[in-house]
């Protein structure tokens, strides 16, 4: 098993978007980062545990817990011309983007990016680096561990 975290804007959708959702899964569509359509594609499996980020918001941060429930399969917003996340250079027979499902696990507290820079333990943890932009980045397992003790 592995661990991430997942950013979404709030305004886009939130933690509490999610929790409406109760038991249902959502497509983790939209992400046109290679790196990140790479670790979905890749590297994420079934039962994986997510961290649920809010971010570019007043107060970015941990706001719940996901699994990864659904393998990753091609993003079907890459197919649809009135999507603004369609790609005319994907085809069915050749698609370029993927996402994965998630559920939720449950809601947190919110765990705010001033906070998380507080802890020694956390220093390397990838959010936290300077000019990291990934909507998707791994979470060390010790990392994981130390926040789940903090909530």
């Amino acid at each position: 098993m592995r661990y991430w975290l997942m950013k979404s804007e709030p305004y886009e959708f939130s933690i509490d978007d999610f929790a409406a959702l109760p038991n249902q899964a959502i497509a983790w569509e939209g992400v046109r980062n290679y790196q990140s359509r790479n670790f979905m594609r890749n590297q994420m499996t079934i039962g994986d545990q997510v961290f649920f980020y809010h971010s570019c918001c007043k107060d970015p941060g941990i706001m719940g817990i996901a699994t990864v429930s659904k393998p990753a399969y091609p993003d079907a917003t890459q197919f649809n011309p009135n999507n603004k996340y369609f790609d005319p250079k994907a085809t069915l027979n050749n698609p370029r983007w993927f996402n994965v499902e998630i559920t939720l696990v449950q809601k947190t507290r919110l765990i705010a990016i001033r906070e998380l820079r507080q802890y020694p333990e956390l220093q390397k943890m990838r959010v936290l680096q300077t000019g990291n932009r990934l909507s998707i980045t791994p979470v060390d397992p010790a990392e994981w561990q130390f926040i789940m003790a903090i909530l």
